[in-house]
This record gives structure tokens, sequence and C-alpha cells, in this order.
């Protein structure tokens, strides 16, 4: 029986130093949820949502990364499985937006649901 157990043990051993740990972003996905807010801080259900990799392509409104969505009666959208990096946000209700007023978020990050609030004027 001792013959059987230490081979096994040393195998067992070698395979676990030997493998390679799984990364965080292998596993979960890297989401952005926007939740938009007027200048009074209420939820705003309908505005249109699409997020920008650089500013060039967010001042030209070209190229979105995702979107455009609508938020949902909560006034949020989410954008899944998205790189994790920093975005430009372009939101628009009727005549209000968020021109100017925090329209780059921080770096995302990996494998989290990252959350961002909206103000628009």
């Amino acid at each position: 029986m001792k013959k059987l157990v230490i081979p096994f043990l040393v195998v067992a051993v070698l395979t676990l130093v030997g493998a390679k740990p799984v990364e965080k972003s292998q596993l979960l996905p890297t989401n952005l949820r926007i939740t938009v807010l007027d200048d009074l801080g209420n939820i705003v259900e309908g505005a249109v949502v699409a997020i920008f990799s650089n500013e060039n392509d967010y001042r030209f409104e070209t190229n979105p990364i995702a979107g455009p969505d609508e938020t949902d009666k909560k006034g949020r959208v989410t954008f899944k499985k998205v790189p994790a990096q920093s975005y430009y946000v372009m939101v628009v209700k009727g005549d209000k937006k968020n021109d100017g007023k925090g329209v780059r978020t921080s770096k995302l990050e990996v494998g989290k649901m990252n959350k961002v609030n909206i103000v628009i004027q």
C-alpha cells in the first residue's frame, strides 16, 4: 500500500506546483453599469447611452464600443464583456446630455461589475 501512495503524492504535488493559476478575467467578465441621473439626482429612464474607446470617436459619435442602448426604469444600462479600459460615455435624452461633464470613466477593473453614475443637464 505504501508503494502506491508515495508515487501518487509525488505526482499530485508536481502537478499542483506546475499548474498555472486561473486568471480572474477568465472566470468573470468585465462589465460596465451606467446609471443616468438628472441634475436633481433623479433616475432617468429612456436615456440613450453609448461608450467610446477614445475622445475622437466620442466627439464625432463614431465607432461606439457598445450601444446605443436605452436606460431601464431604474435609469441603468449595462454593457457586458467589455475590455478593461477607460471609456468616454455619451448620454442623451431629449435636449439633455452629459456633454463635457463626467464623460470619461476610470479604467475598469477586470472581472468586476464596474458602476458609474452620469448626470445629464
